[in-house]
């Protein structure tokens, strides 16, 4: 039977973290999701992390495929699955437990709205809290998403017809197809800030260099 949400988790050498990404998924309050984890030709033990949870939770797929990179495999993932709803995990963050009922409560009332995100909060390397997200401060407006990448997390929930709509990830925006896609989305679409942090943002060596090269990228909008 076809799950309201696919939830998207794509992986490359992330064993330290994937664990606990997949866990806070399958501990959602909200049951009628699916999990698909793409490991983008991962050499670590990844995949044996992700096939494991397939062992215990019918709603868990695998997909293993060669390294692409992020955009590929997030374009790649999304076509394996067929939900109305679909969601955006990194593999190294959280959800707080509701984060899917919640979401899909606000696309299931309103029509309109093609696209909600939420407020995240911001963990270390050891699970520590480190304090509020400060994107996620940023009031939304269609002007001000040209210049501040507030849509951060929990890495949004969207329709399927408006992904489709604008074309899906365009694999050209390696270092930030998530932002592109947003801006697109803005285009045909209402987009709602629920003010809850239901997003764990995981903030260690790999993110801290991810998130450097985005405030790059904003800042020549700015130009």
């Amino acid at each position: 039977m076809k799950k309201l949400i696919s939830i998207i988790m794509t992986v490359y050498n992330g064993e330290r973290y994937l664990g606990f990404a997949i866990q806070s998924v399958l501990s959602q309050t909200y049951p009628d999701f699916e999990l698909l984890i793409w490991d983008d030709g991962s050499t670590d033990s990844s995949v044996e992390i992700a096939r494991s949870a397939v062992q215990f939770d019918q709603r868990v797929r695998v997909v293993t495929a060669p390294h692409t990179g992020r955009a590929r495999s997030l374009k790649a993932a999304i076509k394996q699955t067929t939900s109305p709803y679909i969601g955006l995990v990194d593999s190294d963050d959280l959800l707080a437990p509701t984060a899917l009922k919640e979401t899909a409560a606000v696309l299931y009332a309103r029509k309109e709205v093609g696209l909600v995100y939420t407020d995240y909060q911001v963990i270390d390397e050891n699970h520590n809290l480190i304090g509020y997200g400060q994107r996620c401060r940023i009031p939304y407006s269609k002007e001000r998403l040209l210049v501040d990448f507030m849509i951060f997390h929990f890495r949004r929930l969207l329709r399927r017809d408006v992904y489709e709509q604008v074309g899906g990830i365009n694999e050209e925006f390696e270092l930030a197809q998530d932002y592109e896609l947003c801006l697109r989305l803005s285009e045909v679409t209402q987009i709602e800030h629920l003010a809850k942090p239901l997003y764990y943002y995981r903030y260690h060596r790999e993110s801290m260099s991810h998130q450097k090269r985005i405030e790059q990228i904003l800042a020549s909008r700015c130009d």
